[in-house]
């Protein structure tokens, strides 16, 4: 049923061990912003980056195959805590701007940046896990909305859906072209199938800073156009709604939430601009791009 999630219970912040190479804000909380932003990875930053992002990806597939009625949020951010310690890397959503967890779970109508607690999932409920992994000097970012146990078949279709706008929006990237049609192309595949676009949460360039440039919208927004170019990365995070497409957020300051009690759904993967097209740095593990 929407409209059941409310605010559960929060364990303490998990502790990152001597010997792991953390952000800027791990310990404050306030990343470091750069003087200048590097749009274009240099080859050895793009080393680095397949490797955050190869780490986020298995981080993504470990914790996903945990999840199941009656597991609590807090229990799969424990697993995704552990399992990025395990791979040398730091939880990149771990004290970012204060955020008091190691990933993001966002049931049914949560849109994004739900905290875990400790309501446990129930069979019937879709819920989206954002993974960030912190490793070799640059964050890989991730996320996939699962079923959990049986769920209605309008829930199975928005999932679908908003994997296939992902992907949508995934195929307009090459050298030259616009990061507006990004935007565009999820857009009108979204809507053909009567589902909405959230338009308050951006993607978003990432490298050696979580979040930076150029901003990637899910809607076509000609004002947001940017061109794109070889050896930029950046995320393409749709957020499809079953209704309206506004949000609102949680008195905690991070649980948005759509504003009718409606579901939602989100993919997420970072990408690189090849010099011929892109390339998907957080693929999982047997991954099969839908059909086009």
């Amino acid at each position: 049923m929407a409209g059941q999630i409310s605010p559960g219970t929060l364990s303490p912040p998990r502790q990152v061990p001597k010997g792991i190479d953390k952000p800027s804000y791990w310990r404050t909380g306030q990343p470091k912003q750069p003087r200048r932003v590097q749009l274009q990875k240099s080859p050895g930053q793009i080393r680095r980056m397949r490797r955050a992002c190869d780490a986020a990806a298995a981080v993504l597939d470990r914790v996903g195959a945990a999840v199941r009625p009656g597991i609590t949020t807090d229990e799969l951010d424990e697993i995704c805590h552990d399992a990025t310690i395990e791979l040398g890397g730091y939880p990149s959503p771990l004290n970012y701007n204060g955020y008091p967890k190691s990933l993001c779970t966002s049931v049914n109508e949560v849109i994004c940046h739900g905290i875990p607690d400790d309501r446990a999932l129930e069979d019937g409920d879709i819920v989206n896990l954002d993974v960030t992994v912190y490793l070799a000097g640059m964050h890989g970012d991730t996320s996939k909305t699962y079923p959990v146990g049986d769920i209605d078949a309008e829930s199975a279709r928005l999932v679908r859906v908003t994997y296939e706008c992902m992907w949508a929006g995934i195929r307009t990237v090459h050298p030259g072209g616009d990061i507006a049609d990004i935007g565009r192309a999820i857009q009108t595949h979204a809507e053909a199938h009567g589902f909405g676009v959230v338009r308050d949460f951006v993607g978003h360039g990432i490298g050696e800073q979580f979040h930076t440039k150029p901003s990637v919208v899910h809607y076509y927004d000609p004002s947001a156009s940017f061109e794109i170019l070889p050896g930029m990365t950046f995320t393409i995070e749709p957020m499809i709604t079953v209704g309206d497409w506004h949000a609102e957020v949680w008195d905690d300051g991070w649980t948005a939430v759509t504003v009718d009690g409606r579901r939602t759904a989100q993919f997420e993967h970072t990408v690189l601009v090849t010099d011929t097209g892109v390339e998907v740095l957080t693929l999982g593990p047997g991954e099969i791009p839908p059909d086009s």
